[in-house]
């Protein structure tokens, strides 16, 4: 399985973004599709996340300006994000949580840089 993360960038303080991944290679099921972020010096953290039956799951920092999609036939997963801030500058990684029997597997995309200017 392959994730490929596409859409960041340079933005100033306001603008929008939108980041999408598509997953590709032997994928029968798709649970969990989410984002990651993590800015220099900080932990790795959850942004969003989308279930299969289409749940959303928001960090607090970025609800109500980022919303989360997926789209099911293309194993794709979207990241609009608005009204952006210096704080959301960080490595936004995407990833997926497969099903496979009884177990589940996470896979993690390369990441994409977000920077925000002031």
């Amino acid at each position: 399985v392959q994730l490929q993360a596409s859409g960041g960038g340079l933005v100033q303080a306001g603008g929008s973004l939108r980041l999408s991944c598509a997953a590709s290679g032997s994928i029968f099921s798709i649970n969990v599709m989410g984002w990651y972020r993590q800015a220099p010096g900080k932990q790795r953290e959850l942004v969003a996340a989308i279930t299969s039956g289409g749940s959303t799951n928001y960090a607090d920092s970025v609800k109500g300006r980022f919303t989360i999609s997926r789209d099911n036939a293309k194993n794709t997963v979207y990241l609009q994000m608005n009204s952006l801030k210096p704080e959301d500058t960080a490595v936004y990684y995407c990833n997926i949580k497969v099903v496979a029997g009884h177990y589940e597997y996470d896979y993690w995309g390369q990441g994409t840089l977000v920077t925000v200017s002031s």
